[in-house]
């Protein structure tokens, strides 16, 4: 399975956001094997406006399959209906979708109105439900925004998944997930968790600056990042970052 991985578009209707977007896709629909799928883990628009979430619409639709969770600047409602076409309760989005035998868990790790992340008590047991449902030999990813591990920079760290010990003891009892997808950081990334790789995808609106690279965190001139996640029939998963000129 081949899938295509951008985070933190931050659609704000300007010329600048709006070009690097498009630029990562025009991309990603001209590459001689298409992707099975594209991830896209939150932040897609800056203010949560439905008209941000109709532009992504527009510059998200593909020929593939396209797979998204909020962030911390998305608004569940307005993602939900002018996203998804859809009519959410307000509650956390949550969505499973099968992908070249694999299934992809697009999670809500949101707090609306703080930047910090959680997986609450409703979404726990819905990873839990569609885990327990799925065969076991299906392979699983988990996807949601905000890291679960210090990334070493305090802004990122500031806003990291809050108890992140509730999700790692869930996934103890599945051990059919193969890895840990994120976004929120601005920066390419991998670590582990839960003795699994935890793979932290790039921004497409600007890259953090990391403090032994100079104190000023937004670096604007980096052009937008992109990865590239290959799961093998042994269940091993290889990634790819690249940057789109």
């Amino acid at each position: 399975m081949l899938l295509a991985h951008i985070s933190d578009l931050h659609l704000d209707g300007s010329e600048r956001a709006t070009g690097r977007a498009t630029r990562v896709m025009d991309h990603l629909r001209a590459l001689p094997r298409p992707v099975d799928a594209l991830l896209v883990t939150g932040d897609i628009a800056d203010h949560g406006e439905e008209a941000e979430y109709e532009e992504a619409a527009r510059i998200l639709d593909s020929p593939f399959p396209v797979l998204t969770c909020p962030g911390n600047h998305d608004v569940r409602q307005a993602y939900g209906k002018a996203l998804l076409g859809e009519s959410p309760d307000g509650g956390p989005v949550n969505r499973v979708h099968h992908i070249a035998g694999t299934a992809v868990l697009m999670c809500d790790s949101t707090i609306p109105g703080r930047d910090e992340g959680r997986l609450d008590a409703r979404t726990l047991a819905w990873i839990d439900a569609t885990l327990t449902e799925l065969p076991e030999d299906r392979p699983a990813l988990i996807a949601f925004h905000q890291p679960p591990v210090e990334l070493h920079h305090p802004l990122p760290d500031s806003g990291r998944l809050e108890q992140p010990e509730q999700l790692a003891a869930l996934l103890d009892a599945h051990p059919q997930v193969v890895a840990v997808l994120t976004g929120h950081a601005h920066t390419a990334a991998a670590s582990t968790f839960a003795a699994r790789p935890l793979i932290v995808g790039p921004a497409v609106t600007w890259t953090l600056r990391m403090p032994w690279e100079g104190d000023d965190a937004a670096d604007r001139d980096q052009p937008p990042g992109l990865a590239f996640h290959v799961l093998g029939d042994d269940r091993r998963l290889t990634t790819h970052f690249r940057v789109v000129l």
